[in-house]
């Protein structure tokens, strides 16, 4: 009996085509992190403010977000290995471009590129481990696409940030050309099926959700800049005095909210959808989009706002900025490698509500206990437990949204959670951006209204239209070209030191608050049920109805 087992049972595949694959999830994760590592040098660069830095990580997450959909039925249609070596060799030439950029609009175009190759990337992932994997191996490698993501986080803040101090920021992403050559030769071991061509992509449907995606991102990414309400100056344009930028975040969700009446009409007509509607059917599923869109967004707002107190408030370099985030980014490490083995003994439910009651407890620490000073025991201690939490979150997530929807439907799974990933990763930035920036802001107006030292005279000298980070350096320097005594400068400095130490602690407030609100969604996550990735996946064939459990009552 055991011998007839053993002749029935799939030999065991080569490793090395899953190299490749967790080195282009290593490839995306590690572009994204080293953007935050590179900032002081950008700014120092381009002479140029860091939100303008921060708006090439929106960029990114927004392009992946906006086509992730259509890229996944371009990957079903044309074959994923194709695809998956094109779209690796444009990233390359991202990467080019990122090295030899001559201003920030070339960084941001190269993001642009970096974000439509991982749009094919990210679903072509998980599809071309269904072609290569069967069984537990096929489990062992979806589970290291997490950990995947995590290790390149610890990567680019160490390789990135000692190179971004010795050398240059440049030399960062020589480190991205290098891995992309890598997994375009790994490519080669690759296996899959050719493309069906009875695949048809809703041009109607990736236009609206696209579009949709764009709107909202610009939009939350400019509320300062253009205005929370009232145009300001630096509005393209304004209606009727209203700013651009809350009209486009209403567009934004007006236009996602046409995608899913367009989709359902279109599958009660018995037509193939861009994206199936039956993944957001349940609670459970809707509840595991929520999750992972809070989660992705907390770690990309955190992700910007060390390396912006670092990096621009103190001056200190990228090697201090890697040091400093060391101790988070190796927690979250260990913990997405750690946390699978407690899959099998409490459900994600209880896991998902302990791990954001932790991401919610650091933050509220975090508040309370950060200083100027981001190496400090107690800050250190905060970031630490915020890590736990956050690996935890990451890799279960991931694999919730794999498995609780039918099994059937993972292929669209895959598009909507990397829609939901990236979109979360520029609103997040976009977001964090935003609020330090308009909360700082605030703070600097109503000190100087308090203070008697910095008269209305001096005031007027400054520009308080573009308040933003600054060193108390660049502060002085730009103090020296007014009037301003000495004893001014430094009650000058002394007040922006502490609007900037205030506005950090408001955000990770308003981080916390977010973060807690996610418990309500993760008590609806599911249970977990282990399985295989099926041929739907990279083949794009369209399921057969599967019933589920809340179809079953």
């Amino acid at each position: 009996m055991n011998d007839a087992a053993r002749t029935t049972e799939a030999p065991r595949a080569s490793w090395v085509p899953m190299a490749g694959l967790f080195l282009a999830q290593i490839l995306m994760s590690y572009n994204v992190s080293a953007l935050p590592v590179s900032l002081g040098g950008m700014v120092e660069s381009f002479d140029v403010a860091p939100t303008d830095v921060s708006t090439a990580i929106v960029t990114y997450g927004l392009v992946v977000a906006a086509l992730v959909m259509v890229g996944a039925k371009i990957g079903q249609r044309v074959g994923w290995v194709i695809m998956f070596r094109i779209v690796i060799a444009l990233f390359a030439a991202s990467a080019v471009l990122m090295i030899t950029a001559p201003g920030v609009a070339w960084v941001i175009a190269a993001q642009a590129m970096a974000g439509a190759a991982a749009a094919i990337i990210v679903p072509s992932l998980v599809a071309l481990i269904a072609e290569n994997y069967r069984g537990s191996q096929q489990e062992t490698a979806i589970g290291s696409l997490g950990s995947a993501r995590a290790l390149a986080g610890v990567s680019a803040f160490l390789i990135g940030g000692t190179l971004a101090t010795l050398v240059g920021w440049r030399q960062v992403f020589v480190v991205v050309l290098l891995l992309a050559i890598a997994v375009f030769l790994l490519s080669f071991r690759l296996r899959s099926a050719p493309g069906n061509r009875a695949i048809r992509i809703d041009v109607v449907a990736a236009v609206l959700i696209g579009a949709g995606i764009v709107s909202l991102t610009l939009g939350v990414n400019n509320l300062n800049g253009w205005g929370l309400l009232t145009a300001d100056p630096q509005a393209p344009f304004d209606i009727l005095g209203l700013s651009p930028a809350p009209v486009l975040i209403v567009v934004g969700l007006v236009l996602v909210q046409s995608f899913f009446v367009w989709t359902r009409r279109r599958t009660a007509a018995g037509k193939v959808p861009l994206v199936s509607v039956s993944v957001f059917a349940s609670s459970r599923e809707r509840a595991a989009v929520y999750a992972m869109f809070i989660v992705v967004g907390l770690e990309a707002a955190l992700n910007f706002t060390i390396p912006l107190y670092i990096q621009i408030v103190q001056g200190r370099t990228p090697f201090d900025t890697s040091l400093a985030m060391l101790p988070f980014n190796l927690t979250v490490f260990f913990t997405a490698m750690v946390v699978v083995r407690f899959y099998r003994r409490f459900p994600p439910r209880t896991i998902a509500v302990f791990s954001f009651g932790l991401t919610t407890a650091a933050l509220l620490w975090l508040a309370f206990v950060v200083t100027n000073n981001w190496e400090t025991l107690p800050t250190i201690l905060g970031l630490v437990v915020f890590g736990i939490g956050q690996g935890a979150l990451v890799t279960l997530v991931f694999n919730v949204l794999v498995t609780a929807s039918p099994k059937e439907l993972a292929g669209d799974v895959g598009s909507v959670r990397g829609t939901t990933q990236n979109l979360a990763s520029a609103v997040g930035t976009a977001v964090a951006g935003a609020l330090l920036v308009g909360i700082l802001s605030a703070n600097i107006t109503a000190a100087l209204a308090a203070d008697p030292e910095l008269p209305d005279e001096l005031v007027s000298q400054v520009d308080l239209d573009s308040v933003t980070f600054v060193s108390n350096d660049r502060l002085g320097a730009v103090l020296a070209a007014t009037d301003a005594t000495p004893a001014q400068v430094d009650a000058a400095v002394a007040l922006n030191e502490d609007a900037r130490l205030r506005a950090l602690k408001i955000g990770l407030l308003v981080l916390a608050g977010v973060s807690a609100l996610a418990i309500v969604p993760a008590t609806r996550l599911p249970g977990y049920r282990a399985g295989e990735v099926p041929e739907a996946v990279a083949t794009g064939d369209t399921p057969a109805e599967v019933p589920t459990e809340e179809d079953a009552r």
